[in-house]
Parts: C-alpha cells; structure tokens; sequence
C-alpha cells in the first residue's frame, strides 16, 4: 500500500508554485548578474528585481520604493521594531503589542524591556482578539510603536487592521503589521489602513524561503538593522538574491490574480468537511478559536479532547498527513501554545491536546475527505 502524502501544514511553509520554480530555475541559468553592476549583466539583473518589486507592491497597494527586500518575517519584525525604537528613542519608551504575536516579535519586546522599555502586551478573549478599548486606553504620547499582527498563525482570528490604523494614525507611535500570515489569505491596503510598516515572507505564499519584504511608508524614520552596502536604496545591505526575487514577484502576481474571498470559501468547506466527519463519528472535541466572524478559513484549531497532542502528530504523520501542534517557530521544541494560553489560560487542558491543521491552494476536497476519516480513527484509537 503506498503511504499518503497529504500536506496540511501551510501555516508553517507552503510547497513552491510550479511557475515559481520555473522563474526561479530560468533566472538562476540566465541573470546570474549583480543587480548594483553598471554593466548589461548587471542592469538586466536589476530589471528582473526592480519588476518583482513593482509586483509586490501592488499587492498591498505601496509605491515600489517603499518595499525593502529583506532574508524573511523575522528579519522584517526585527527590522521594524528596533529600527523604529533606536530612530524615536528621544520621544518615548513605550510600546504596544498583544500577547499572541509571533516570537520574532514577542522576542526583541523581551530584549527592549531588559534594556528599560515600557512593553504593553494587549490580552485577547477566546476567540483570539484584542479589544479595542484596551488599546485606545493605553495609546499615550509616549508610545512609539503599536505592533500588531494581522493574522494569527496558530487561530487564524483576523486583528481589526482598519480600525487600530485609525486610533493609531493621530498618535504619535508607529503601526507595525506583521503580515505574514495575512499575506495571500486577506487583502491589505497599507494606505487605507494606516499602516506604516509592514512585513511579509515569501515561503508562506508559495515562493522561495529566506526571502520577504517589509514595507516602510515613505518619509518613515526607521534606522537600518544592519550596516553594509547601499542596496534597497541605502536601507538594507548585501547582494540581492535575483532569482529567489524573482520567484518570489511572480508568487505576488499570482496573488493579485487570485479571487481571496473563493480562496476563503474553499477553505471553510475543508473545514466543514473536517467537522462534520467528526460530528458524525461522535468525536469529542472543540474549535479554538471561532468559526464565525474575523477569522482566515486556512487555519483549523481542533481541541481533541483526551487526545495528546505529541501522539496525534506522531500517529498522523506516521498515516501520511503533515499537521502542527502550533507555530513552526516553537513546536519544535515542544513549547506550550503561548497563544492557547493567552486565549485560555495556561492551566487548560486544550494546551497539550490540540492540532493545527493549515489549509493552502494546492490542497483538494479529496485529499480533505481522506484526512477527515484517517481523523476519526486515530481519535477512537488513542482516546481510550
């Protein structure tokens, strides 16, 4: 019997668009110039670059010198946080967040408050949100920096972008979005929504990995991360990679051409797929999170109740099917959910029994059904 390779893990990394690694392959063959030479080599490698920037930028609806090529998201967290911080220094000390982030974010406050910042972590209620109030209660003078993402990678609730912009923009802090979740799931206008850093990565969009970008609103003061050469106009040094640039533009432009709100719906089918199979089969479990409302369908949060969550990975993988315990980043090293805990506590017992299944576009309503059965058995197996 040949063994199921069913990849439900998307939220972690998704597998490369065929046309990806295609523009990839053909780049890394033909346009193998430095994009800062003055030569034919080196003008056609800045072309291919100039053009994905071009590409990314609509996506997000930025002008194309406002996008920065950087090594990935956290490369851009880091980026937009202790640049902001080292560039407003002299206006305060205080900074806004939630407690749900992720670790490259939730890790440089932890740095910042040893070195003396006032670091405010919003609380969310069981589905994964902020209150509003909560943030316009601490949004002070001397807040610099509000950084919040846009949506969760281990829930999928969907912050209120639009309206945090809004109590933002009349402050005199910054508006930090980590998007790397949100990117190809939600739209995002950075100009509607007030937003004035960005960050993204392309292996969560079906392009290459250690490469993304952070958007920098114009006639932002952001003080650079590191120190080299004058690529991205001065702001983040070291050779372009121009094939994974290129990958990565393409990806965009497969964005933009993409209709979100059927993506949207394909996935609460799965989910619903997935639910009624264990309705059905009398499984005990219960949604983290919500269904209903603010939320990206990719991401699936299952509570299986008396079901560990080591073995449900272990026994899923060992039957074919690639799901998480939460976020890439932690569950390697088998860390409590700081997010299940922020949303539940930390003595709930959803905390060691629950999956991440994450949806992507590659996935199929077949493949879905089958996970959906395999589900059920491991659960009737194991919770005895």
């Amino acid at each position: 019997m040949t063994r199921k390779n069913v990849y439900l893990d998307n939220a972690a990394t998704t597998p490369m668009d065929p046309k990806v690694i295609e523009k990839i392959s053909s780049e890394m063959a033909d346009d193998f110039g430095n994009a800062s030479s003055q030569h034919a080599f080196g003008r056609k490698a800045r072309h291919v670059v100039e053009t994905a920037r071009h590409q990314l930028a609509e996506t997000i609806n930025a002008q194309d010198k406002e996008i920065i090529f950087t090594s990935g998201g956290s490369e851009s967290n880091n980026t937009a946080i202790f640049g902001t911080v080292r560039a407003r220094k002299d206006i305060g000390k205080k900074i806004i967040t939630t407690k749900i982030e992720h670790p490259s974010v939730l890790n440089p406050m932890k740095r910042l408050a040893q070195e003396g910042y006032e670091i405010v972590y919003l609380d969310v209620d069981e589905t994964g949100h902020i209150n509003l109030d909560d943030l316009k209660r601490e949004l002070t003078p001397d807040t610099i920096l509000v950084s919040i993402m846009a949506v969760n990678n281990e829930v999928g609730s969907i912050m209120p972008l639009k309206e945090i912009g809004e109590l933002v923009k009349d402050s005199n802090a910054y508006f930090h979005v980590d998007d790397v979740q949100g990117f190809g799931n939600i739209e995002i206008d950075v100009k509607e929504m007030n937003i004035d850093l960005l960050s993204t990565s392309a292996h969560k969009v079906n392009g290459p990995k250690f490469l993304g970008f952070l958007y920098e609103k114009d006639g932002l003061k952001v003080s650079n991360l590191l120190l080299g050469g004058e690529q991205e106009t001065k702001r983040r040094p070291g050779t372009e990679n121009v094939p994974g640039i290129a990958g990565f533009g393409i990806a965009a432009q497969e964005l933009n051409e993409m209709d979100k709100q059927k993506l949207q719906e394909k996935y609460q089918n799965f989910q619903k797929i997935i639910l009624d199979e264990l309705d059905k089969n009398q499984i005990d479990y219960e949604v983290n999170g919500t269904l209903e409302g603010k939320v990206s369908h990719h991401v699936l949060n299952l509570w299986l109740k008396g079901v560990g969550t080591y073995s449900a990975l272990t026994n899923l993988d060992l039957s074919g099917y690639a799901v998480s315990g939460g976020s890439a980043c932690t569950a390697g090293s088998l860390t409590p959910s700081h997010v299940l805990q922020a949303m539940y506590g930390e003595d709930s017992p959803r905390i060691e029994e629950s999956i991440r299944i994450s949806f992507g576009r590659f996935n199929t309503e077949e493949e879905i059904q089958e996970f959906a059965a395999d589900l059920v058995k491991m659960c009737k197996r194991l919770d005895k």
